[in-house]
């Protein structure tokens, strides 16, 4: 049974003229023909329309393709092969430039008006628009929210290094004194847990003492902030809770004692 050149274009979604072009061309010639000279299209016609369309879409121009099918002991099996992983590879590129597409649509939401050199001198391999979505579903009904994404929105490179060189510090003083074998609710650690606080009201938002107890104990109930500080040095975001809560406490002190 064999199909005409009509049927065959609506198959496999192309035009009729595509197929006059492939068979002007000796790309893709049809078996047989009418006795009124109609064009008559096989089964072996559509297996190697097949394998013309799919690596037309890999990219392939048509001259190069026709070598490609008409190399001798080369099957529709090792064609079909070779396909399957250019094609993977393909996929593979595509997914890593839709994520990127995705982090650039989080980061403009987010707020980070800063060049793809620039996020990646800063963050590295990091990507903070990919924690946007969870912090808006946790805070994102809060003024504090809708203050840090204001005020990050205005910060240029040299904000964002400050930042992070400042944070950097903050946390190389964390890990000493831990280190130092400081008691958390002694003078050293609890200033420490200040600056900690001051640094968030400095470049994010309004972070009252209560606010600041809540993230403390984020640290230690959320096992992603347990290993980003216990990386540092095990046992320093339960180090860090108790600071942070010893320092809430002095600043806020209980008026029944």
């Amino acid at each position: 049974m064999s199909l005409s050149v009509g049927q065959v274009a609506k198959l496999a979604g192309i035009t009729v003229r595509t197929l006059h072009h492939y068979d002007e061309i000796g790309l893709l010639t049809p078996s047989e023909r009418t006795n009124a000279g109609y064009r008559r299209y096989t089964d072996t016609d559509l297996t190697r329309l097949q394998q013309i369309l799919l690596y037309r879409e890999l990219g392939f121009p048509l001259e190069e393709i026709t070598v490609i099918l008409d190399e001798p002991h080369t099957d529709e099996l090792t064609h079909l092969r070779r396909q399957h992983q250019l094609l993977t590879r393909k996929a593979d590129h595509l997914t890593t430039v839709i994520a990127a597409v995705e982090r650039a649509i989080q980061a403009h939401a987010l707020g980070i008006t800063l060049t793809p050199q620039e996020r990646l001198e800063i963050f590295g391999d990091f990507h903070p628009e990919d924690h946007d979505a969870e912090a808006e579903r946790r805070w994102g009904h809060t003024p504090h929210y809708e203050q840090s994404r204001h005020r990050v929105a205005s910060y240029t490179k040299n904000d964002w290094l400050r930042l992070k060189a400042e944070a950097a510090t903050l946390t190389d003083d964390l890990v000493t004194t831990y280190n130092a074998g400081l008691p958390a609710d002694g003078d050293h650690a609890m200033d420490l847990a200040e600056r900690h606080r001051d640094h968030i009201v400095r470049w994010f938002y309004d972070c009252t003492h209560d606010i600041h107890r809540c993230l403390g104990d984020m640290y230690v109930n959320d096992p992603r902030f347990t290993a980003t500080y216990d990386a540092l040095a095990p046992g320093l975001a339960t180090y860090l809770r108790h600071a942070i809560h010893a320092n809430a406490r002095r600043a806020t002190p209980d008026p029944t004692t």
